[in-house]
């Protein structure tokens, strides 16, 4: 599947956030250590009897991975940066706690302000995935220091790591919950606005009223069945089926509800709809604009617009075109009446190899039961609502 366009918003977001985390870095690990120096000079206690072995070469390495930051950055990689600056920092200060209290566990003193920095500035790329490397990170490190150096110290480092996990957790948390927030208000106002544009199209062509909702249900149901696809997958899909037969607004009504066979002319028009379609939504980021374009394409490549042929058709397009065919054939037209669910099923039967791509005609075998409820309901729905529109007039 090809992977959705992200919105170059969050990418840019996600990249500040990035650069003003490592500026921060910097800051702080330079900072402590200086701060440190300086104040050790005037309080014995805080004098280091066993110097860092490795401290120099830390710090060599650390700022080596600025070119590596930079590169990564203008290639669009940002999320890995960060991972890659915690697993460098954490190894290290590993080793050289390693190589420098070895055989001297009394001296061994953990923690530093660098690691408070990792475990409180996690939350602000609301990742969970990254906030559990870091926790889990920290918790290895300092239970390979007690092993290897042989001493209990680390279990202070570790009580407060647990202390400030729960603090930096709760942030994330919060983050995370206001996020979903906004994306919910999103979601709600774009199903609006498709649902909007549906209604526009069902009032050009009646025959097509509750289409695009079921073709939608049907493929949505047929892709988790295949088991290929992430949430923010099958959301996106969703929107793409809704809308996958827009570009039938730029149809003529008289060709659109024509009640007998169309002309070579009339059907090169009607084809026309994906193209169209595709293009008037093009501009909207995040949206499979492969599934509007080659909804009708076929396994043969006999289809339409641009003659793909097996492979070459997008999945999740051939997905759809399953949905698609099997709706046409079980809802009635200007020109013919309903096809029965079960010569529907055994025509889409008939087209696999040609068609239709035969694996997923093979899942589809599957779903099928699903496809017969969501047509079900949905007459159910359509009665529903004409009775009342009757009741009402």
């Amino acid at each position: 599947m090809k992977k959705q366009i992200i919105d170059p918003n969050i990418r840019n977001e996600e990249g500040r956030t990035v650069k003003w985390f490592l500026v921060l870095f910097y800051i702080i690990y330079i900072g402590f250590d200086v701060f440190y120096s300086l104040i050790a000079k005037y309080i014995t206690k805080l004098k280091v009897d066993t110097p860092d072995r490795l401290g120099n070469w830390i710090y060599l390495i650390m700022f080596a991975l600025i070119p590596l930051a930079i590169y990564l950055y203008k290639n669009q990689k940002v999320n890995s940066i960060k991972y890659i600056y915690f697993i460098s920092y954490t190894s290290l200060t590993l080793l050289n706690d390693i190589v420098t209290f070895i055989g001297k566990p009394e001296l061994f003193k953990s923690g530093n302000a660098v690691e408070i920095f990792w475990l409180l500035l996690s939350p602000i790329f609301v990742n969970t995935q990254f906030f559990k490397v870091v926790i889990i990170g920290l918790v290895f490190k300092y239970i390979a220091d007690g092993l290897i150096i042989q001493t209990p110290n680390v279990l202070i480092s570790l009580l407060l790591l647990a202390i400030i996990s729960v603090f930096s957790y709760i942030l994330l948390n919060r983050f995370q919950s206001y996020v979903k927030a906004i994306k919910n208000s999103y979601d709600h106002q774009l199903v609006g606005i498709v649902k909007g544009v549906i209604a526009t199209l069902e009032l050009k062509d009646p025959y097509t009223r509750g289409h695009s909702e079921r073709v939608a249900s049907y493929a949505v149901g047929l892709a988790k069945q295949v088991g290929k696809f992430t949430d923010e997958d099958l959301k996106s899909f969703n929107y793409a089926c809704l809308l996958h037969d827009i570009g039938k607004i730029n149809i003529p009504d008289r060709i659109l509800m024509k009640p007998t066979s169309l002309t070579n002319e009339e059907y090169e028009i009607i084809k026309s709809h994906t193209t169209v379609g595709a293009e008037a939504v093009s501009k909207v980021i995040g949206l499979n604009i492969e599934v509007i374009r080659s909804h009708h394409e076929r396994w043969d490549g006999k289809g339409y617009p641009d003659q793909l042929k097996g492979n070459e058709i997008p999945y999740l397009a051939r997905i759809a075109a399953i949905a698609d065919a099997f709706d046409a054939m079980t809802s009635t037209r200007s020109y013919r009446a309903a096809l029965s669910l079960e010569e529907a099923y055994q025509r889409i039967l008939d087209g696999k190899g040609s068609q239709f791509d035969p694996q997923l005609v093979t899942a589809f075998e599957k779903v099928f039961p699903l496809w017969k409820q969501i047509h079900n309901t949905s007459l159910e729905n359509l009665k529903i609502q004409k009775n009342k529109f009757e009741a009402a007039t």
